[in-house]
């Protein structure tokens, strides 16, 4: 190695300056205030977790100023003591320089300080200084709240590199380009991850290829990452809140009520003071490389674990679905997509070709023609007529979708719900529906169909845009939540380009296409009764369908979809009958079509015991003792005969006759409305405990 060339130091900061890469922006307004450009901030406040190259930044930022010949002064918060008077003796050559510039790196060390450098220190440097403390933490809010620092603070938050930089640091490090995508969506750019993530693919390619489960940084490296970002929690508990603010879009007290108990609370203001951790309007989420590597890390020492907790989580989430306003269901949608957000479909059919996320408004008065026209020009006249037909019967299921407060609407699609045999003679693609249902499940009194159309937007036809998300997501919702519905169908070009997407929520392409306008369309159909998963918290991890994401840790399988019976009114009748008087003999109700209904299937309840929760229900009703006492006689204890049963009771066996035939009346309402809904048949008991 040749001796020549000046110090090791210098060498090093000769690398370091070729090496570094982006940060244009933080660049900008660090040159603004060393040339003392108008209106430039004459403090910065850089903040991010660790690992985004503050110190790096720095180190340009020394450079930089160096070259334009100023002093540079540094101070470093790891190797100081947190007090003012080593603080004050470390700066003390800035106050005699002016125009000196003062780096100060790792204040999260000196954070006690604070209110002192605010108040005391930074506003005895002389005019003309720069100054540039960086922190995982951001400034306090008193910095913002006070008017004598408008204009002369400005913070900076510090995140990934941006895609071509964090590639191009890749392509420093000598990583071959098929990892590069991989990499990059593990890492979010994060510099740190990203130098991990580059020194494993080399070793992995120069020393033999990783297992395909690993994550793309490698389990050593993940461990790295998780020390340095994370620390070590304090306990088993706030572990587990880090583990579901991983998978969770945005954590709540709520989910970390409903999946680790009484401490949620605690939990999230735990959460919520971490440098990796970012506050938003609905709760806390953590920096993007944090969330991989936690989510690999549960992945990888405790499988079943992160299975069950997806599960929890799931659970919550589709109760919050099934609650929520209509002005909130894309969101809740929003954070079950993001849970599933694995697969690659998903990925697909949600990228879009323009940043940003439809919101839905709901049809104004006036808005026809625009509706029409959009319409007529990407679909044709003909779908243009039929939606003119069902804007005229149903405009409140046409909505209007926009990319934010104040923006024109982008886009619109239609959420049709039908009654039999609604839009049969007027609409093809409603003809179409209902002779599916005919053939493989008939609509029964009391419930409806839905279809999801005319997804019009400004991004081409039928293909991944913000309308369609909304279309889609909206979609999603109400089958989660609309307890009347039998099919739901979403209608689009007959070109493959959706089908895995759809099929992950639980459609399938139906057999035939319908044309219109010359534009081939399949019909994609859910039978919602037969969805294990919109019923019961517990169901697996495919959006609407079933697999899970890895082993469960106990319990039965979920029932499947093919597994369901959906019987119409009178045949179900025939069948609570039947149950009734199989109550005591197992064998024969173990042959009872109900079996396979939802109402058995979708809680994990016996037919027995849902048969036993319905007779409990009677003496809630009034009336209901008399019906009750019958039904118990006769089918409960077991009487040889109605008559005996009669006598059992002192009734005149007219009259016991009227009990029992009013009450099996009532069981068959109570389990069909039941059915209908997908809610459990609890025992009084059980309601009263929950």
């Amino acid at each position: 190695m040749s001796t020549r060339g000046g110090s090791l130091g210098q060498r090093l900061e000769r690398v370091r300056e070729r090496s570094f890469l982006g940060r244009r922006h933080e660049l900008h307004f660090f040159r603004a205030a060393l040339h003392g450009a108008s209106g430039a901030a004459c403090v910065l406040y850089l903040h991010g977790p660790e690992g985004t190259g503050k110190s790096m930044l720095l180190r340009q930022f020394a450079l930089e100023a160096r070259a334009a010949g100023r002093i540079v002064v540094r101070v470093d918060g790891r190797t100081m003591p947190a007090t003012a008077d080593a603080f004050t003796r470390a700066v003390r050559p800035v106050m005699r320089e002016p125009g000196a510039v003062l780096l100060v790196d790792s204040f999260e060390h000196c954070r006690s300080l604070e209110g002192w450098l605010r108040e005391e220190c930074l506003p005895r440097l002389p005019w003309g200084t720069v100054a540039v403390v960086a922190s995982r933490h951001e400034p306090d809010p008193h910095w913002p709240a006070d008017p004598g620092w408008t204009g002369l603070l400005r913070v900076l938050p510090l995140g990934g590199l941006s895609k071509p930089d964090a590639a191009a640091f890749l392509r420093q490090r000598g990583v071959l380009p098929h990892l590069h995508d991989a990499l990059l969506e593990f890492t979010g750019g994060h510099p740190l991850a990203l130098a991990l993530a580059a020194g494993a693919a080399v070793r992995t390619e120069t020393g033999g290829g990783a297992d395909c489960a690993d994550p793309p940084l490698g389990q050593d490296a993940v461990a790295t990452l998780l020390r340095r970002l994370v620390g070590t929690p304090p306990d088993e508990a706030h572990q587990a809140a880090l583990d579901v603010c991983a998978q969770a879009r945005v954590t709540s007290v709520a989910l970390l009520r409903a999946v680790l108990g009484d401490q949620g609370e605690d939990l999230f203001l735990w959460l919520r003071d971490q440098p990796f951790v970012q506050t938003t309007r609905l709760g806390v989420a953590p920096h993007a490389v944090a969330r991989e590597a936690l989510r690999a890390d549960l992945r990888w020492r405790d499988p079943a674990g992160f299975a069950e907790l997806h599960r929890r989580i799931r659970g919550h989430l589709l109760e919050r679905t099934r609650l929520a306003p209509a002005s909130r269901v894309l969101e809740t949608v929003g954070d079950l997509r993001f849970l599933h957000r694995a697969g690659r479909f998903l990925a697909e059919a949600h990228g879009r070709p323009s940043g940003g996320r439809a919101e839905e408004l709901p049809r104004a008065v006036g808005h026809e023609a625009t509706l029409i026209r959009r319409i007529r020009r990407q679909e044709g006249p003909e779908s243009a007529r039929i939606a003119a037909h069902w804007l005229r019967e149903q405009p409140e299921s046409f909505l209007l979708q926009r990319l934010g407060p104040g923006e024109g609407a982008v886009g619109c699609s239609a959420w049709l719900e039908l009654t039999p045999f609604e839009g049969e003679a007027e609409d093809p693609v409603a003809a179409a529906a209902w002779a599916h249902t005919r053939k493989h499940g008939p609509v029964r009194a009391g419930e409806h169909i839905a279809l999801a159309r005319f997804h019009v937007g400004e991004y081409g036809d039928h293909r991944p845009s913000p309308v369609m998300d909304a279309s889609l997501g909206r979609m999603v919702g109400e089958i989660i939540r609309d307890d009347r519905l039998a099919w739901a169908f979403a209608v689009l070009r007959d070109d493959g380009f959706w089908d895995s997407h759809l099929r992950h929520h639980a459609m399938e392409p139906t057999a035939g296409t319908v044309t219109v306008d010359g534009h081939r369309h399949r019909l994609f159909a859910c039978d919602r009764r037969a969805l294990p998963a919109v019923f019961g918290g517990a169901a697996n991890a495919p959006l609407l369908t079933g697999a899970a994401p890895g082993p469960a840790r106990s319990g039965q399988d979920p029932f499947t979809a093919a597994e369901v019976l959906v019987l119409g009114e009178e045949e179900f009748a025939v069948a609570v009958t039947a149950a009734l008087r199989a109550l005591r003999r197992p064998r024969e109700l173990a042959l009872n079509p109900l079996q396979h209904s939802r109402l058995v299937l979708a809680h994990g309840m016996g037919l027995k015991d849902v048969v036993t929760s319905a007779i409990g229900s009677l003496p809630l009703e009034r009336g209901g003792d008399k019906g009750y006492r019958a039904v118990t006689a006769a089918y409960v204890e077991g009487a040889s005969t109605q008559a005996a049963a009669a006598r059992r009771l002192g009734l005149p066996f007219s009259t016991y006759r009227r009990h029992l035939a009013w009450a099996t009346r009532r069981i068959t309402r109570i389990m069909w409305e039941h059915e209908l809904s997908g809610t459990p048949l609890l025992s009084p008991a059980d309601r009263s405990r929950r």
